[in-house]
């Protein structure tokens, strides 16, 4: 039987010391560097986002002065991160279009958000969480394997399980949930071969021990 509370005061514990998700490291909470980041994230490793991030925000802090600085400099300040050419050319589009629609402020309205050219639901809901500190449940891979596999949803897409987690986690868990998955999903619950064996919440696990064997 699925126990929320449980699971997620396991995860609260057993993820204390595991490396932390990007928007987890990053200290300052500005919209404009939270959006940037998980721009930049896409097929992209933790510590390179990173990395990445404090290269260009060395650089630039607003929309505006990404705007008055030539492209190949962003590239150069990411080239780190993966499709860095085609990341430079979105964080410069977005930064326009943040000035010129919005003043230079990032939009604490989800609609809004998502009218940002590359901007998805799962880049909104972070944003909203972790710039804003809205509830809100951010859903990635992670989040949409593990949430299944446990068998707290039974969905297909990352959209159906956003709205069937709502239904089903209480909203004081929303901010962290994603985080407490990413990072479970990064260390113990992998997409090949997790580590069931030693998994804290496998007990809850409808898929217990098959995933493992394969």
């Amino acid at each position: 039987m699925i126990n929320i509370d449980e699971i997620i005061k396991i995860l609260k514990y057993e993820t204390r010391n595991l490396n932390k998700p990007a928007m987890d490291v990053i200290k300052n909470p500005d919209p404009y560097k939270i959006l940037i980041s998980c721009l930049l994230s896409l097929r992209t490793k933790d510590q390179i986002t990173i990395k990445a991030t404090e290269n260009l925000f060395s650089m630039v802090s607003t929309p505006k002065d990404v705007i008055d600085i030539e492209l190949d400099e962003i590239e150069k300040a990411i080239k780190s991160v993966n499709y860095y050419k085609s990341k430079a050319k979105r964080i410069k589009e977005i930064s326009e279009e943040l000035v010129r629609k919005y003043n230079g402020q990032v939009p604490d309205s989800f609609d809004e958000l998502i009218k940002l050219k590359g901007v998805g639901r799962k880049t909104a809901n972070i944003v909203l969480t972790h710039a804003f500190g809205k509830n809100t449940i951010a859903v990635d891979t992670h989040v949409h394997r593990i949430s299944n596999r446990i068998g707290i949803v039974e969905t297909k897409t990352p959209e159906q399980t956003e709205i069937e987690l709502k239904k089903k986690i209480p909203i004081k868990y929303w901010k962290d949930y994603n985080n407490l998955l990413v990072a479970w999903g990064q260390n113990v619950c992998l997409p090949i071969k997790p580590k069931c064996s030693t998994c804290k919440i496998n007990k809850f696990c409808q898929r217990r021990g098959v995933l493992e064997s394969r």
